[in-house]
């Protein structure tokens, strides 16, 4: 299944770019190009969505904090 979701990029002051969306709470991904960024922003927002899509109907997300991996290039 695929969803649409928006993503808002900005520029950081140190060159990098940094990915938000107010479709999935939670999804902040950064990275050296908007390529990059989007990449990772993608694998951050399914892995977000799965974890949605597991809960129980009615509940919420139950945790403090939640590590996820991802893959940046250096």
């Amino acid at each position: 299944m695929e969803k649409i979701i928006n993503i808002n990029i900005e520029k950081l002051p140190e060159g990098l770019y940094l990915a938000t969306s107010d479709d999935v709470q939670g999804l902040v991904a950064q990275g050296r190009t908007i390529t990059e960024t989007m990449e990772i922003a993608s694998d951050i927002a399914k892995k977000l969505l799965e974890l949605q899509d597991n809960t129980p109907a009615g509940k919420d997300l139950e945790f403090t904090s939640i590590k996820l991996p991802i893959v940046v290039g250096l």
